[in-house]
């Protein structure tokens, strides 16, 4: 019943549009949404290569010089005549490939120039793989 001054008896039209159904229907296809998305993993997938076979490691060919203390010099055990078979037996590890390792090991008595003449000859014939082992007895 409408007790208005209004003369005809029709009621006035509703001018609002009713949102509560409109917002009720948004929600659903948020959670629908919600539901469907794919889980988001931190990761990356990538296609790598295969990896190729390593060659087998190979132990370095290891060359011993010891000097003792009467500057003699032996190379793997044998004793050299003089310094020329020393820089003939360099020149033929120079040669190798690859490139074997140098220990020198000098006694504790033994002069240095016979060290350096050892060092010196190593250079000279293009060795870059020296190592000086058994300086640790001599540590202080």
């Amino acid at each position: 019943m409408n007790l208005g001054s209004n003369s005809q008896d029709e009621p006035e039209v509703m001018m609002d549009v009713n949102t509560t159904p409109l917002i009720d229907v948004m929600l659903v296809l948020i959670i629908m949404l919600i539901i469907t998305i794919p889980a988001q993993l931190h990761s990356v997938n990538l296609d790598m290569p295969a990896a190729t076979a390593t060659p087998p490691k190979t132990d370095p060919l290891v060359i011993k010089i010891d000097i003792d203390a009467d500057a003699s010099m032996r190379w793997n055990g044998q004793v050299l005549a003089n310094r020329s078979a020393l820089e003939a037996k360099l020149s033929e590890a120079a040669a190798l490939q690859p490139q074997p390792e140098l220990h020198i090991r000098s006694h504790a008595k033994a002069k240095y120039e016979a060290a350096a003449a050892v060092l010196a000859g190593a250079q000279r014939a293009g060795l870059t793989k020296l190592g000086i082992v058994g300086s640790e007895r001599f540590a202080y």
